[in-house]
């Protein structure tokens, strides 16, 4: 086998070590991505590349953080390996000349965690996906072990904890139990950190697997000492792609692709790799996005339960009573919390209130997971609209912004404060957030951004626009509105005011914790239930694709809640 390794640079600008393989026989123009499990490495898959059965495939893995060949420390969180497979994806795509159409993915053990959150939160376009004994939920055997390890990370966070897993529970062969023990590369430490945030994403990802539309193969040991391959029956129960398997590899360990019988889960990965390349892959379809529609209309009208019900009127009722203490709750009280005076407040993340109490009221409600995924977006934003300033400067071309519904948009006076040379106009609905927004641009002496009072949803409003952005947004807006039509006005309406190869930067809000919490807690700008509808990023992008636009990025928060995706104006349906 022809054989390289080098290195590719990941979304923090680290090195980390890949290595491909390459079968002396013609290729076919694919490409296979095997990932490592935890505490291993690349030079470890090396015998299974050399698999005829993948004969034909250009094949790449790379060594995690902190492992083999790689010499920037392990993450503590679990987000960042999951990054470093987005990175990975688009360096083996450019270096092949291939689209991820082209592609298929063995990921083992945490890697089965990591690619499945991938594909779950990025919605890629790859062939198909094989998760060998994923590590869901690992079986760490102590009582409370995971909460232990919560609260010991709080006093100590680079805190590093040893595996327990020995070479005689992950395979049967004494050869391979020999290999494992005298490879010096293994890693026995895993980040606390790491592994807490790991079963947190895990969880949510298989909770919410009806949203991962990528054909998924499930490859499942049933004598697993290290994980609890229950857990990968519900996912597999609730993966929402078309095309999937369930396969109980009997009397298997934990090592699945080093056991004594491994060719026959090498012969099921194969044959599913087969019938992945075989058929077009349709990446959504109306029961994905039923799916988020029959949910909210469930948090719209359904009963809850008693307990449920009774917490959420103690919550309603102490707002009100205590509420006016809190300066972000008496905003959102006065203006709605979905409200871009509330949101402005949230990005400021300056607790306050009418005394002691209110102040401590206020740092508490800031600190919400919500609150903190909304400011992590901002940042995700920022970076973002800089990228597509740079791009369009290397052009040549003038920086002309439009955001449809910026609210005061504070962020977007900070862009226009760093670059004087660049125009932004910001639109929005409500009167209150176009005065906020115009009185911090007097405030600032900012002469290159103007607001106007518009309804984002109405094409007409478009047609009046003289203007001809090559930078347009559309931020927190989608997710307050049940119905794609209404959706598509707005889409209509930027499209005829965009030019070819300018950007489009639109967020979205694939999965919250807090939706059935903030329908019956909080109020809309509108005096009534905030009630949202996440859309999975699949839908997302299946959006805008059909109206022209190309994907060429996204970002992604630590807790999967909120995403700001980057993409370029074709002109016709990518």
């Amino acid at each position: 086998m022809k054989r390289e390794n080098g290195t590719f640079t990941t979304f923090d600008q680290q090195s980390l070590f890949y290595q491909s393989w390459e079968h002396d026989v013609k290729p076919n123009g694919r490409v296979l991505l095997i990932l490592h499990r935890g505490h291993e490495h690349s030079e470890r898959l090396s015998t299974i590349a050399a698999k005829k059965e993948f004969a034909g495939y250009k094949i790449y893995s790379y060594d995690n953080r902190g492992h083999g060949e790689t010499t920037v420390p392990a993450t503590y969180e679990f987000m960042d390996l999951v990054r470093d497979l987005d990175a990975f994806v688009s360096f083996v795509c450019e270096k092949e000349q291939v689209t991820q159409q082209k592609l298929f993915i063995i990921a083992n053990s945490v890697a089965g965690v990591v690619a499945s959150t991938w594909v779950h939160d990025y919605a890629p376009e790859i062939r198909g996906l094989a998760l060998v004994a994923p590590a869901f939920k690992i079986k760490l055997y102590v009582p409370y072990a995971a909460e232990a390890l919560k609260l010991a990370i709080t006093f100590k966070p680079d805190l590093n904890i040893k595996s327990y897993v020995k070479s005689r529970f992950l395979t049967h062969d004494i050869a391979e139990q020999r290999r494992y023990d005298e490879d010096s590369k293994i890693t026995p430490n895993i980040p606390a950190g790491q592994l807490t945030t790991l079963l947190d994403t895990a969880k949510r990802v298989v909770e919410d697997a009806a949203l991962i539309a990528t054909p998924t193969l499930v490859l499942s040991a049933t004598k697993d000492y290290v994980v609890d391959s229950e857990i990968q029956g519900d996912f597999y129960a609730r993966l929402g792609a078309a095309n999937k398997k369930f396969v109980p590899l009997e009397g298997f360990y934990h090592g699945v692709l080093y056991e004594s019988e491994h060719q026959q889960a090498i012969d099921e990965i194969a044959d599913f790799m087969k019938r992945c390349f075989a058929h077009k892959v349709k990446r959504i379809d109306e029961q994905m996005i039923r799916y988020t529609q029959d949910e909210q209309a469930k948090i719209t009208y359904g009963s809850l339960p008693v307990l449920r019900k009774a917490n959420y009127f103690i919550q309603r009722s102490a707002m009100r009573a205590f509420g006016n203490m809190s300066d972000g709750i008496k905003i959102g009280l006065r203006y709605g919390f979905d409200s871009g005076v509330t949101l402005d407040y949230v990005y400021r993340n300056e607790p306050n209130g009418s005394n002691l109490f209110g102040k401590a009221v206020d740092k508490n409600y800031l600190n919400s997971i919500g609150w903190r995924g909304i400011r992590q977006r901002k940042v995700h934003m920022m970076e973002t609209i800089e990228e597509k300033i740079r791009l369009l400067r290397e052009r040549g071309e003038e920086i002309r912004i439009l955001d449809i519904a910026g609210g005061p948009a504070r962020y977007l006076i900070e862009i226009a404060a760093r670059h004087a040379d660049i125009e932004v106009r910001v639109r929005d609905y409500q009167e209150q957030n176009v005065q906020e927004g115009m009185q911090l641009a007097k405030e600032r002496g900012l002469q290159n951004i103007s607001y106007s009072q518009s309804d984002a949803f109405d094409p007409k409003s478009y047609s009046k626009e003289s203007y001809r952005p090559n930078i347009v947004i559309i931020s927190g807006v989608f997710e307050l509105f049940d119905d794609n039509r209404l959706i598509q006005h707005a889409i209509d309406g930027v499209t005829s005011i965009m030019d070819q190869k300018s950007y489009l930067i639109y967020t979205g809000q694939p999965w919250h914790p807090q939706l059935e919490q903030i329908a019956n807690v909080l109020g809309n700008h509108r005096n009534k239930k905030w009630i949202m509808r996440r859309r999975a990023q699949y839908e997302l992008d299946h959006i805008f694709k059909a109206s022209g636009f190309a994907k060429e990025g996204m970002r992604i928060d630590n807790w999967g809640i909120f995403t700001v995706s980057s993409a370029s104006f074709t002109g016709s349906d990518v």
